[in-house]
Formats: C-alpha cells, sequence, structure tokens
C-alpha cells in the first residue's frame, strides 16, 4: 500500500524516476538552452479545435483514453513523458469546433515506449487518434518550470528563440511545448520545456 501513496505524493513534487521519455543525445550546450538529438519515435496525436490550455486538457484525455485502453485490442499501453502540444496545420470551416476559416488547432502528441511500433501497437478506436512516426531531429530545448499557462509558455519560446539568434543554430519550424508532469504538481516542482528543430549553420 506504501508504493502508490509514495507515487501520488512523488507526483505532487515533479518526481518522475519510473516514467519512461524517448531517449537522446546532448550534442551541444548553450548557456541553458540544450541541442538534443532525437532518435525516429512512435507518437499517438490528435488534434484539438480550442484554446491552448483547453486544447491540451482535451488532447490529453482523448490520448490517456487509447492509452488506457480504447483500442481494438483493449489493451493498456504504458505511459511516457513528456505530453507534446504544437501548434496544427489550417483546418477548414467545416472541422468541429472551428471558429473561422483560419482557426489553428493544436497537435497533442504521447510518445509510445520505445519498444514498440506501428505494427505492434493497437488501432485507436477513436479515429480522432492517429499513430505517426516522428523523424529523427536536432531539437534546441529550454527548461522552465511554474506555471504552464500560453502566456507563460510563449515567454519560454521568444527566450529560446532569442537565446538561439546568437548561436550557430537556426530554428527550423515553430516552438513545441513538452510537458512532463500531471496537473496537480507543485509549480516550483514542475518540468516544462520548450523546444524547437534546428540546423546548424557550420
Amino acid at each position: 500500500m506504501l508504493t502508490p501513496l509514495l507515487l501520488s505524493a512523488c507526483s505532487v513534487f515533479g518526481v518522475r524516476s519510473t516514467t519512461p521519455e524517448p531517449k537522446f543525445t546532448v550534442i551541444s550546450q548553450i548557456g541553458p538552452v540544450e541541442i538534443r538529438h532525437y532518435a525516429p519515435r512512435i507518437a499517438a496525436e490528435t488534434t484539438v479545435q480550442a484554446g491552448p490550455s483547453a486544447a491540451r486538457y482535451q488532447g490529453f484525455r482523448r490520448l490517456a483514453a487509447y492509452i488506457f485502453g480504447a483500442n481494438h485490442r483493449h489493451s493498456r499501453i504504458a505511459m511516457t513523458t513528456p505530453v507534446a502540444q504544437s501548434p496544427g496545420e489550417r483546418i477548414a470551416m467545416t472541422a468541429p469546433v472551428t471558429q473561422s476559416p483560419s482557426a489553428q488547432g493544436w497537435v497533442i502528441r504521447f510518445y509510445m515506449p520505445a519498444n514498440e511500433t506501428l505494427d505492434t501497437l493497437p488501432t485507436p478506436d477513436d479515429p480522432q487518434v492517429r499513430l505517426v512516426t516522428v523523424a529523427a531531429t536536432d531539437d534546441a530545448v529550454l527548461r522552465f518550470s511554474g506555471s504552464r499557462s500560453p502566456a507563460a509558455v510563449e515567454k519560454e519560446q521568444r527566450r529560446l528563440l532569442e537565446l538561439l539568434a546568437k548561436t550557430p543554430w537556426h530554428p527550423v519550424g515553430t516552438p513545441v511545448a513538452w510537458f512532463y508532469d500531471p496537473p496537480w504538481t507543485l509549480p516550483a516542482f514542475r518540468r516544462n520545456e520548450v523546444a524547437v528543430e534546428v540546423r546548424s549553420a557550420t
């Protein structure tokens, strides 16, 4: 009985020792920014038409349902971190909950365990959940704690881009946000990160 209580207490203080995450290699350190190389990986993702916080909540619930058994085998899949959030492609007016023809959705991702492949993972019951292969990337990553509000995330994304402007690493695409802790984790103990794919000019 002590183990669940201990794990629950740890999650309040941001301890994630039992939760796997995609493997990476740090290829450069520039002040607070890590340049990480990630190998190809599999993710379950969904696109949500909502504000940033609401999209994260809805996307998390949708993806959590998949890994907790809402799939054609009714099997559970190990939880990993981080939960990734990035702006989605523009979606037409006919998409659900679209407020205007130019409204953008948010792509929410759960990364799958490293031992899984597209062939071994069960098919999602929800057609809004899809399995994708994420190509290998070099990502510039800036870690921060505290608030995960849209304003806080945008501030850290701007900071990341400002720090990269003074380096030989050039951003490719739009910064994304990665969240490693459950919502009830005390803000000071949260591990949050903003990341952007980069290319070296040298």
